[in-house]
């Protein structure tokens, strides 16, 4: 939270490929004292255009490739108009490398969101009152982190399927189960949960969820078996008791990836951002 946003201008490295209506580049971007990789995608025209950071879920980082994870959103937000910085997060396809202990938290994956969001208000094509955030599985806790530790650094964010908002249920559901060497090494770094229990409701955004400023908008698959819905109800629940601005849409018949309503959920996604990223009357009176 102390930590201002620090992303600095993309830098492209390569143009991958160009379509009727965008272009798409593989990227570098700086967050701390990082390199970290990612996509980005420009609509053709001038601009200025809304921008969004996109948060992929889990991928074994020593599988992932760059720009994986989030395709169709990628093209759907590009075709709308939007410039998409696809965050690859530290540790990850080209970027610097980084401990398994220090993937754990998350909280690195959250200043690399943070940044790419301040990296691309650096575009000269990308109107930098008009950011938002879209973030699935994973990515929703990392975007919810996010917004809690950031107000104001975007206009709106939306989430799909997203892991829970209390970091030990994460920890007991995904990570204990197929990691659970971190977990040890979690323990004897920082102590138990019993032993500090602030430190590990610190590292839940929920905690903080009276700090976010921007509304939200949440997509669940009612039958999602790898974040369950139950999950996103408390969150849901506990948002609202904090004020924010949030609304949750399950999905019948829908598990974790989103098939048959994938596009349905995405024309919804872009009508709220649309809303919630609209001009106002001053904007439209300034020059460009």
């Amino acid at each position: 939270m102390r930590q201002a946003p620090d992303g600095g201008k993309p830098r492209i490295l390569r143009e991958e490929y160009a379509t009727d209506a965008y272009t798409r580049y593989d990227v570098e971007y700086r967050s701390d004292d990082l390199t970290v990789s990612g996509v980005l995608v420009r609509p053709k025209g001038k601009g200025p255009f809304p921008a969004i950071v996109l948060n992929h879920g889990y991928i074994e980082p020593s599988i992932y490739v760059t720009g994986q994870g989030l395709a169709r959103e990628q093209d759907a937000l590009a075709r709308a108009g939007y410039v998409v910085l696809h965050t690859d997060y530290r540790g990850h396809a080209s970027g610097d490398p980084v401990p398994q202990l220090d993937r754990e938290t998350r909280l690195g994956y959250s200043r690399d969101a943070v940044n790419a969001a301040d990296a691309l208000k650096e575009l000269p094509y990308v109107d930098q009152t008009r950011l938002a955030m879209l973030g699935r599985s994973m990515g929703g806790g990392v975007t919810m982190n996010a917004l809690v530790t950031q107000p104001g650094l975007v206009r709106a964010a939306v989430i799909y399927d997203s892991v829970s908002s209390r970091f030990l249920d994460n920890l007991d559901h995904f990570t204990r189960p197929s990691r659970p060497e971190s977990v040890t090494a979690l323990f004897d770094r920082f102590g138990t949960p019993q032993e500090r229990p602030r430190f590990y409701r610190e590292l839940a955004p929920r905690t903080y969820f009276d700090r976010i400023t921007e509304p939200v908008l949440v997509h669940h698959g009612e039958l999602d078996g790898t974040c369950p819905p139950a999950w996103a109800r408390t969150t849901q629940r506990l948002m609202q008791d904090a004020g924010v601005d949030s609304r949750l849409r399950f999905w019948a018949g829908e598990d974790h990836a989103f098939y048959a309503k994938w596009q349905a959920a995405m024309d919804e996604t872009l009508t709220f951002l649309r809303k919630r990223l609209a001009r106002t009357r001053n904007q439209n009176a300034q020059p460009r």
